[in-house]
């Protein structure tokens, strides 16, 4: 007797639940894709340790490598100084500090969670680090006589209508670090207060300087005024400690103070 086959009806597929789906175990660290972005803390930071306040406030040479870092990170949209500070922390931790992180490709630093396109490249740019220190710097004109200053200045100076007060700032080895012009006068007078000739010489931590000045008459012989302008600005100098070498009076020629014995 043949048998008659049992007809098993089919019906819509058994609904698998979410909680089916979900893994046993939560995924191996580094396995997940990282996040562009770090979600930033509600709460500020306290103004005395901000990164960006810090580093106005005491330098940067006193910021931590974390807190440079973060200062990068923040120039960038939407980001908060707290999820940069912490981003930083660990990106240095994870790069081997600064050296391993300057020495990193751009996929090992993507690699590193959290770490997008944008922060990446900030932290690449970091090369121009690297290259103003091995750069030479620009070839700075050395000062040892009267005459040099002459050179230095007459281009500028010789042929103007107005007297004009300048002063030379130089280095610890004579070198030129910085030319202001101090005052511009009349036709026949310019004054020169220590205040203002001290005032880039400070700012620049010039270890000396030339001061000078034109006769539009071409005449170099200094005036009374010129020599009490003088006398001023050399105390001046030894209460600040900031020697001045010599003071010139530019014209068809040049007259040297230090050369006629008034410095």
């Amino acid at each position: 007797m043949q048998e008659t086959p049992t007809r098993v009806s089919v019906g819509a597929p058994e609904a698998i639940s979410e909680a089916a789906l979900a893994p046993a175990s939560p995924p191996l660290a580094g396995w997940s894709a990282p996040a562009e972005e770090v979600a930033d803390s509600p709460v500020p930071l306290p103004e005395d340790i901000r990164p960006r306040s810090r580093i106005f406030a005491a330098g940067a040479g006193a910021l931590s490598p974390a807190e440079l870092l973060a200062v990068l990170f923040c120039a960038l949209p939407d980001t908060g100084e707290k999820g940069a500070l912490d981003l930083a922390t660990r990106l240095l931790s994870r790069r081997g500090g600064f050296h391993g992180l300057l020495r990193s490709s751009p996929h090992e630093i993507l690699g590193v969670v959290v770490v997008g396109e944008a922060k990446a490249s900030a932290i690449l740019a970091a090369e121009i680090g690297k290259r103003m220190v091995s750069e030479p710097g620009p070839e700075r004109p050395g000062i040892s006589s009267p005459g040099d200053v002459d050179r230095l200045l007459r281009g500028r100076m010789a042929c103007l209508d107005r007297e004009r007060f300048v002063v030379v700032l130089l280095d610890a080895k004579n070198a030129v670090i910085g030319i202001h012009t101090v005052s511009v006068g009349t036709l026949s007078s310019s004054l020169g207060h220590p205040r203002e000739v001290f005032k880039p010489a400070i700012q620049a931590s010039a270890a000396g300087l030339v001061v000078a000045h034109n006769h539009p008459s071409g005449k170099t012989e200094p005036s009374r005024e010129d020599r009490d302008v003088t006398e001023r600005i050399v105390e001046a100098g030894k209460t600040l400690g900031i020697e001045v070498l010599d003071h010139l009076v530019i014209g068809d020629a040049f007259f040297s103070f230090k050369e006629h014995g008034l410095i």
